[in-house]
């Protein structure tokens, strides 16, 4: 029950008042959504993952385990997410935003908060968290764009759009300064960290100026595709995280130990992440789609995820 408590009060009571924040802006002032989306996209998020990869220790065996954890928990988990595609025969169109809304999950503003909180703040669990949440930053200004485009644009189109992202050249750069010890000028570096601090507080403002303008209702076409996405995020993730885990430990492969496995668990179980909407709404593939997943997984998550802690304490 305090975990419980606890995940609900300083995680998704918080996520609730912000995307609730953008809801109310929207109804009384009629907010651009595609402006807030570009300022997320070209300047926020670019700030947040350089500047927190410049400042977190990462050892070089960790960034090994971590990643070949990642690749191999990402193949199964878009091997499921085809297969429902193909068993509900998702239109074309849709494809893309179903696999954004299984794939990408919010490691950043909800997965940060949660590790700290069920591992007491633990500096090693939270440099597993961050390389996590690195790949989820890179993984939507790649694949993603292509995931939304692919069905209305060529290769090319979609390559410049993907090149023109700045996410993909903070992550080397903020790695790249931070193993080299290269000061950032106070100049440059306070602007940074103030672009840094307001991604979180923009991305759910955002959410909830896309929410505000529309209704979940379990009577919209849709739903069952929202229901399915939610279930292989919030369910079948942690199920996939652990067998990963599991076929690492068990073939002794990557000598990952227990802490670090409790830490990827955890890290699969969040819900869907806030670049679904972004994507969705950037690029006009469907941005309601997306907004509900988002929506029902973080409610729903208040349940699911205080269950894997629990088994994991167990």
């Amino acid at each position: 029950m305090t975990i419980f408590i606890s995940i609900l009060w300083n995680n998704v009571i918080p996520l609730s008042v912000m995307i609730a924040l953008g809801i109310t802006l929207h109804r009384v002032f009629s907010l651009d959504i595609k402006t807030l989306s570009k300022l997320n996209f070209y300047l926020f998020s670019p700030a947040m993952i350089f500047n927190l990869l410049y400042t977190t220790d990462i050892p070089v065996n960790v960034l090994f385990k971590v990643l070949l954890f990642f690749f191999l928990f990402m193949a199964l988990l878009y091997g499921c997410v085809e297969a429902a595609i193909r068993i509900r025969k998702t239109p074309r169109a849709m494809k893309g935003a179903v696999r954004n809304s299984v794939l990408f999950y919010n490691s950043a503003n909800y997965g940060i908060p949660l590790n700290q909180l069920a591992f007491a703040s633990n500096a090693y669990t939270l440099s597993v968290q961050v390389l996590i949440m690195m790949m989820q930053s890179l993984l939507p200004n790649t694949y993603g764009i292509y995931n939304v485009n692919s069905h209305k644009l060529q290769a090319r189109d979609i390559g410049r759009t993907i090149l023109g992202q700045p996410v993909i050249y903070a992550i080397p750069l903020g790695l790249l300064l931070h193993n080299l010890h290269v000061p950032i000028p106070l100049a440059l570096s306070t602007p940074l960290g103030y672009l840094a601090n307001a991604f979180i507080g923009i991305a759910l403002i955002t959410l909830g100026v896309q929410l505000g303008s529309m209704k979940l209702t379990f009577r919209h076409p849709k739903i069952k595709d929202v229901l399915v996405s939610c279930a292989l995020r919030l369910i079948g993730g942690p199920l996939l995280a652990a067998a990963v885990v599991w076929l690492l430990r068990t073939n002794n492969v990557t000598m990952i130990d227990s802490l670090m496995a409790k830490a990827l668990i955890v890290s699969s179980s969040v819900p869907t992440s806030l670049s679904s909407v972004l994507l969705a709404v950037e690029f006009d593939n469907e941005p309601e789609f997306a907004s509900q997943v988002v929506l029902l997984s973080t409610t729903i998550s208040i349940i699911t995820v205080t269950c894997v802690i629990y088994f994991l304490h167990i």
